[in-house]
């Protein structure tokens, strides 16, 4: 297994990423914005992006966004196949695609969006804490990308202030914790809360 940084040579994988993050946002049900495979073949252009491949087979996926002037960015889309699940290569994608984001752009902040809890303990364990979404970019154009979510209407009625994602951030320039291991049951309740919030609203 090979975890690479992507480039121009991996254009004919953009589909077949493209639908695997379409297939794993049916299965979730939450959480998870679609992208074409266009989308995806602009973001294996300039070296901002990771892939795993086994030999010539598709493995798993994470791009970098560039937000704000380079003073946020975010790592985004990540993937891997059904096939290669359950095996820890996820967290060696995240970590590559971190380490990548801190060697092209060390003084921006990074942050992510998600539902997911083993993301989020992943994150956690990087130096990510989570934070509210006033602390992560006001650029319209991420916010834009959340569109394609099935919980879209959520981040607008409450003026994208919160939503069903947990916000987290990684600040350069902040305290540094030593990588360390998360009781899970912090984020469990905390997404239940969340859940719990939103979507009785929404059933009303």
């Amino acid at each position: 297994m090979e975890i690479i940084i992507a480039n121009e040579s991996h254009y004919k994988y953009a589909k077949t990423i493209s639908d695997t993050i379409t297939e794993s946002a049916k299965v979730r049900g939450t959480g998870i914005a679609q992208r074409t495979p266009e989308y995806i073949t602009k973001r294996l252009q300039n070296g901002n992006a990771v892939i795993a491949l086994d030999g010539d087979t598709f493995a798993g996926f994470c791009y970098i966004e560039v937000w704000g002037n380079k003073n946020f960015v975010a790592n985004s889309g990540l993937i891997v196949h059904p096939d290669y699940r359950n095996q820890g290569l996820a967290k060696k994608i995240k970590k590559a695609i971190f380490e990548l984001s801190k060697e092209k752009f060390p003084d921006a902040k990074i942050f992510g969006i998600t539902t997911g809890l083993a993301v989020m303990k992943m994150n956690y364990e990087l130096g990510y804490k989570p934070v509210t979404f006033s602390e992560l970019t006001d650029d319209p154009e991420f916010w834009k990308g959340c569109q394609t979510c099935k919980n879209f209407d959520i981040l607008t009625r409450t003026e994208r202030n919160m939503c069903l994602c947990t916000g987290m951030l990684y600040d350069p320039d902040g305290q540094k914790p030593e990588s360390k291991k998360l009781n899970g049951k912090a984020f469990k309740r905390l997404k239940s809360i969340k859940e719990t919030l939103f979507l009785k609203k929404k059933s009303k």
